[in-house]
This record gives C-alpha cells, sequence and structure tokens, in this order.
C-alpha cells in the first residue's frame, strides 16, 4: 500500500514574518495587501488573531472589525519562496516525488523508501521546527486526498495518519466541504440533494452521482470511498502549460476606454513576454472583467494566426472590450489570457500578407526590448503611454527599484539605481 504525506506549513506568511520580529508572536497580527492599492484582504494570520475571528481572505476592515489594534504587515513574496524552498529542500531528501501544492504545502510519496509514514511524519515536523523555525501540520495515509484532508485536521503542529482500517471513522462524519476540489458551487448542488457529509456522499453510489453530476459526481464519490489513485509528481517535473495569463486590479475603478487600454497595454506585454520566454505562440486571446460590483465575466477571440505579439495581443483585447454590453461599466480589474498554446520549434505557417509583415516587425522590436530589459531590470525600456498614468499601468518609480539583496533573518535591502529608457511606439 501507499504511503503518501501532505505537508502544509502552519499560517506561512505570519510564520516567516515572525522569524524576523519575534515580538510579533506577543500580539494579534495579520499580513494583508496594500489597501490603498485595493489589495486589501488577510494574506495569512498568527494564532492570537485566529483565536479572535480573522479569517484568511476577508476583507481588512472586517479583520479590524473584530480585532481592533490588529498589527497589520506587508507581504514579502520573495522572502516567503525563499522558505519554501528551503522546506522542499529538506523533503528531497527523504523521496524524489515531492508535488508543490501551492508555496506552502507539498504532498510526498514515500512509498518507496520502506518506513513508517507516521514516524517519518514526525522526523520531518520536528526537523523543520528545528532547522529553519517554521511548524508544519502533516497528514498520513494511502492516498494524496486523504493525505490532504489529515494535514487539516489537527493545526498548527500535528502529525494525523488516516488508515485504510479507520477513514470511515476519521472521514465520513466531516462536512462534505472539507474534501479537496469540493468548492462554494459543488457543495450547494449536493446540499440540495441532502448530501451534507463526507459519508453522505459514500452512501449515495456512484451511479446515482455520476447521473446528477457527470464524471465529476464519480470522481467525488471515489475520492470519499478512498479509491483515490492520484500519483505525485516527481520533483521538478510540471504539467505542460495550457494558458500564459496576467491580469491586475487596478487602483481606481476604470470608466474610460483610455484608462482600459493602458492596463491592457501593460497586462499584454507581460504576457507576450511570458509566451517569448517559452518559446510559444496562442492562437486564442481570453480577457477577464470584474465591475465595480464584483461582477465578472470572460470572453475570447480565436486569431488568425498564432502569435507571441503584445500588438496583436492587445489589438484582441480591445476588440473583446469594445462590444458595447460591457463598454460602460465601471471595472474594477482586467485579465488577459493567452490560449490554445503551440510551441514555437513547430513553426508557423508562412504569410504574405501585410498585415503579417506588420507583426513580425512589431516582433522585432519587442524581441530588442527583451534583451534590454533582461540586462537592465523590467523597467527599463517602457512605452512612453505607459507614464501617462503609472499608477494604472502597474509600474513602480521607473528612477529607482528596490533591490533585497538578502534572504535570511539579518541581511538588509540596498536601492539599486538604474536609468529609465523610453522606447516610442511604432504606429
Amino acid at each position: 500500500m501507499r504511503v503518501i504525506l501532505h505537508s502544509d506549513l502552519n499560517a506561512f506568511y505570519a510564520s516567516v514574518e515572525c522569524l524576523y520580529r519575534p515580538e510579533l508572536r506577543e500580539v494579534p497580527m495579520a499580513v494583508c495587501g496594500d489597501p490603498l492599492k485595493r489589495h486589501g484582504i488577510v494574506l495569512a494570520k498568527n494564532e492570537l488573531a485566529k483565536k479572535i475571528g480573522v479569517k484568511t481572505g476577508e476583507a481588512i476592515w472586517e479583520a479590524e472589525s473584530k480585532c481592533p489594534g490588529l498589527t497589520l504587515v506587508a507581504p514579502q513574496g520573495r522572502l516567503y519562496q525563499r522558505y519554501s524552498q528551503l522546506v522542499r529542500s529538506i523533503y528531497e531528501e527523504y523521496t524524489p516525488y515531492v508535488e508543490s501544492f501551492g508555496i506552502d504545502e507539498c504532498w510526498l510519496d514515500i512509498t518507496a523508501s520502506g518506513r513508517d509514514g507516521y514516524e517519518v511524519a514526525e522526523e520531518l515536523r520536528l526537523r523543520i521546527h528545528r532547522e529553519i523555525g517554521l511548524t508544519v501540520s502533516i497528514g498520513v495515509s494511502f492516498n494524496k486526498i486523504f493525505a490532504k484532508l489529515g494535514s487539516d485536521l489537527k493545526k498548527p503542529n500535528a502529525v494525523t495518519e488516516i488508515r485504510s482500517d479507520n477513514f470511515r471513522e476519521l472521514v465520513w462524519p466531516l462536512p462534505v466541504r472539507d474534501l479537496l476540489f469540493v468548492g462554494r458551487q459543488t457543495e450547494r448542488k449536493l446540499t440540495l440533494m441532502n448530501v451534507r457529509t463526507i459519508g453522505d456522499l459514500a452512501r449515495c453510489g456512484p451511479e446515482f452521482l455520476q447521473k446528477r453530476l457527470g464524471k465529476w459526481g464519480l470522481m467525488l464519490w471515489q475520492s470519499a470511498m478512498g479509491l483515490d489513485q492520484q500519483s505525485v509528481a516527481r520533483s521538478g517535473d510540471y504539467p505542460p502549460v495550457k494558458s500564459v495569463g496576467n491580469s491586475m486590479t487596478a487602483i481606481r475603478d476604470l470608466h474610460t476606454e483610455t484608462e482600459v487600454k493602458l492596463v491592457f497595454m501593460r497586462l499584454s506585454e507581460e504576457v507576450a513576454m511570458r509566451l517569448r520566454e517559452q518559446g510559444l505562440f496562442c492562437s486564442t486571446i481570453q480577457i477577464s472583467m470584474r465591475d465595480n460590483e464584483l461582477f465578472s465575466f470572460e470572453r475570447q477571440r480565436k486569431l488568425s494566426r498564432p502569435t507571441q505579439c503584445a500588438f496583436v495581443i492587445l489589438e484582441a483585447a480591445m476588440s473583446l472590450y469594445n462590444d458595447q454590453q460591457y463598454k460602460n461599466r465601471p471595472l474594477r480589474s482586467l485579465g488577459v489570457r493567452g490560449v490554445d498554446l503551440s510551441w514555437e520549434e513547430g513553426g508557423r505557417q508562412i504569410s504574405f500578407l501585410p498585415e503579417a509583415e506588420y507583426e513580425e516587425r512589431w516582433l522585432e522590436v519587442e524581441r530588442t526590448v527583451d534583451d534590454l530589459r533582461e540586462r537592465y531590470g523590467e523597467e527599463a525600456v517602457l512605452r512612453g503611454r505607459l507614464l501617462s498614468d503609472k499608477a494604472l499601468s502597474g509600474l513602480r518609480s521607473y528612477t529607482q527599484m528596490d533591490v533585497p539583496t538578502g534572504t535570511l533573518p539579518g541581511s538588509s535591502a540596498s536601492p539599486h539605481l538604474r536609468p529609465a529608457k523610453i522606447y516610442r511606439e511604432v504606429v
């Protein structure tokens, strides 16, 4: 029988911050986005804040209403990534099969080691606390679904084992929402079927669930019965890329086509650059929009030929936006995504149309800009139009960037100055 572990770092962002500022352990604290830039939600909280009722994902004002005087800390993404890598390096000493499930969670398949899963989990828990200073909750089971469920049962700093002979007693009484991949919509559908616990789901039977929910219903029944056979990916293996996209929440609502185009311009450049970095072309452009009432909608359009050119992506995005159905809505956030991907090595059909020649000229310019940005920084070369409103286009100061020089406690950061270059639009 397989031995699968699921390791979940407790209050990861908040715990890392407490390593640098131990005094934060003594007060209710939350790591939050910037409310002035409309990213004001709780990303993580320490145990004191959790006991008061602060929840991950809620707005800052909600958290502060529950906990007046809550200490707010800005997130440091690079620092958290560094600690995630340190913990992962410990996992990889035990098995080559380490699959990430977010920055703070991993599955490990230690079947080949022949060791007892609970024993290994306890050893990992103690090592991570001793060597890195973080606590971790670990689930041990015979499949990925139950291992994940086990890591959620006891927090913080605990190990839970779900075996084939006890999962009915431990798992089936739990709410169906606790099962991996059961989201809000699925929970609502199951509630209408009087399915409220994982045991209720298991007792429905595969035929009934498949009839009501299709293949998804069959998969959920198999998960509840402990029949999940998903394998743990080898460390470094990643599934094929299906899309390349980026999105941004604007600092204020977008009312005009000019404002929308400014944001789409920035997003299109980033998507195109990532396509070129990975040697990919996209054949379909998809945009996502969210208005000031938080209603989201998406639209997509097939291109006449595959592209990795920001100019083409921007044109397609603006064409989709200019549908009169959406044009007059105040928008809060926008996203651009390239889908239907193909590899650069596969080549493209030759075209002698004028627009194809124009696209190749743009692509040559963009590749040159890629080289300059690789050498001098992401914002060393900018479109002049983006400077008309740096807040909307998501730019930092284009004359100074803060580049951290260290990532572990006691390190410092120093400003790195570099000149900005501006290229004029060839329109």
